[in-house]
């Protein structure tokens, strides 16, 4: 049987450097909050930075980020990323109904995913930063097949189920060759905000055991606090609503580990260009 690798046919998007997607395996860990908080604080770097929305069947970024006009569509199809925060973004979510379910078989999918990477007009970027859907299917295969991911970012929280789909998700990654940037570790600890009693809800230290078990870099543990949850509600992430606070610092650290990573990458990816061939003609 062909393999996966086999099959790819990889194709850049112009304008863009790097692609970093943002993937936990499972639903439910905030990888979407974790994932536009990292494109803000990315952005806060001095990066130009972009963010795609690549759950078709439930787009996030809508709600998250705030934006509620319709993007502009050019004669010839092509698509304006909105603009929120400073980033620029995209999402399925601001070109159909809210209310409305995206019933859509697997190819219908992948192909709006590919329109929307391709057809909108992101201009020069840094990074793209790319919210994938929980698990490791259609989407994340086409991801793998038709665009060059530079690297991918793994979201979970301590808990042993939420490890699991993690692991799945690095398995997958590895498997088609995308290399890990790092693994986030979410709601690793809750801070009761009457008392400031401390408690790891979700169990303790299993961040640490994937990147050992990996050999791949533990971004940060983010705590599990209720201003995160009512800045995304209100679109307004803790990032951009108060860049100077704990956990906007953290952040800040991730998007810098992230940062340096992409370009110990560049730099290897310069060493290995060939030096030209020197050819000594007799005129």
């Amino acid at each position: 049987m062909q393999s996966i690798l086999e099959k790819r046919e990889k194709q850049s998007i112009p304008g863009i450097k790097n692609l970093i997607a943002i993937a936990s395996g499972k639903g439910g860990v905030g990888k979407s909050t974790v994932a536009v908080n990292l494109a803000l604080a990315l952005l806060a770097s001095g990066r130009k930075v972009g963010l795609l929305d690549a759950d078709i069947y439930g787009p996030s970024l809508p709600v998250l980020l705030g934006g509620e006009v319709r993007p502009r569509v050019t004669e010839d199809k092509k698509i304006h990323p909105i603009g929120l925060h400073g980033l620029l973004a995209m999402s399925i979510g601001w070109l159909v109904d809210e209310s409305k379910p995206v019933i859509w078989r697997g190819p219908m999918a992948t192909g709006a995913l590919q329109q929307l990477l391709n057809d909108t007009l992101w201009g020069p970027l840094d990074d793209l930063v790319i919210d994938l859907p929980p698990g490791t299917g259609d989407i994340h295969l086409t991801l793998a097949q038709k665009i060059p991911v530079t690297g991918a970012v793994i979201v979970t929280t301590p808990q042993k189920l939420a490890l699991a789909d993690a692991r799945r998700a690095i398995e997958m990654f590895q498997r088609v060759r995308i290399p890990i940037i790092g693994i986030v570790e979410n709601m690793a600890l809750h801070v009761c905000s009457h008392c400031s009693h401390e408690e790891r809800i979700f169990g303790e230290g299993g961040g640490m055991l994937l990147s050992q078990q990996y050999q791949v870099p533990l971004l940060g543990s983010l705590p599990l606090l209720a201003d995160i949850r009512a800045d995304a509600d209100r679109g307004c992430p803790t990032v951009a609503a108060d860049p100077e606070s704990a956990i906007a610092k953290q952040y800040g650290s991730i998007a810098k580990q992230v940062a340096a990573w992409l370009l110990e990458k560049e730099k290897e990816a310069e060493s290995r260009v060939p030096f030209p061939q020197i050819v000594v003609c007799n005129d």
